[in-house]
Order: C-alpha cells, then structure tokens, then sequence
C-alpha cells in the first residue's frame, strides 16, 4: 500500500477569475458600474508561442481587460477571432466565468504534477519574457477551467 502523500501545487490562492464576454466594453461599462475596475489593457508580455490540444495556433485574436480588486484580479475577454478555448466556450455556454488562474513560480514543474494527477493540457503559451500559461480541462466540477501563469522566470 503507497501511503505517499500526493505532491499538491505550489500555490495559497486564486489570483484571477476569467470572464468571457460577446462585447468588452460593454461588459467593462457594467463591471465598472458596479464599483470594479478600472478595466486596462493587458500590457507588458507578448505571446510569441501558442498551442492548443498539442497543435500549434496563430489566428487567436482577443480583447482583454483586466481589473485589480485587492489580490484578485479580474480578466475579461472577447473572442475576436481564431479557433480558441474562449471562443467555444462563448459558442457553447454563453458568457461567463471561464477559468480561475493562479500564479506560479515554476510553471513546467506546476504543470507536471497536474499532468501526473490525469489533468490534460488544453491550451499552452509561452511570453516574451520567459513566463507562460497553460490552461487545464478541470471542467468535470463546477464546470471552470484552472489556468497556471507564470508572469515572468524566477
């Protein structure tokens, strides 16, 4: 009998609740409204590699805002373009939240021990600045995707 404690993710919170929207500003004009915000730009990474379901993809196009309330942060995106996670889950749910994120340290090491545990990789990208994420297929409870980011190496 294994009696090995399971190796858990480096992580103590959710950093990040995902939104998906048919139109960003209106949703920005909404979630301001109701005291969130202010929505910015994402800045400061560029995506220079991408992969979905282990192909490679470079026709994703979307608008992204972001929202800092407290540790949390607010992502909201609209599908422009492209075959992507985001844009199916429109297709197919409607808006909403998509995913919650956590940030992680290491996220080759993260991604292993979630590999280990049968989770499958749906979406992968890597930064500019050596950082990247990777969206999991954590669906079967509560129906959200769990995103690892690592903003940038340690």
């Amino acid at each position: 009998m294994d009696n090995s404690v399971p190796e858990k993710l480096q992580f103590s919170k959710v950093d990040q609740i995902g939104i998906i929207v048919h139109d960003i500003d209106k949703a920005v004009e909404h979630y301001e409204s109701l005291g969130f915000g202010p929505f910015e730009p994402l800045q400061g990474i560029t995506v220079i590699e991408r992969e979905m379901y282990g192909k490679v993809v470079d026709d994703i196009v979307m608008n992204v805002r972001m929202a800092q309330i407290g540790s949390l942060q607010i992502e909201l995106i609209q599908p422009v373009s492209g075959i992507s996670l985001w844009k199916d889950f429109l297709e197919t749910n409607g808006e909403g939240i998509n995913h919650v994120a956590i940030w992680v340290d290491d996220i080759e090491k993260e991604t292993a021990i979630l590999v280990d545990k049968g989770f499958e990789v749906l979406y992968r990208a890597r930064f500019d600045n050596g950082g990247g994420a990777a969206y999991f297929d954590t669906r079967e409870v509560g129906g959200t995707l769990l995103e690892l980011v690592q903003w940038k190496p340690t």
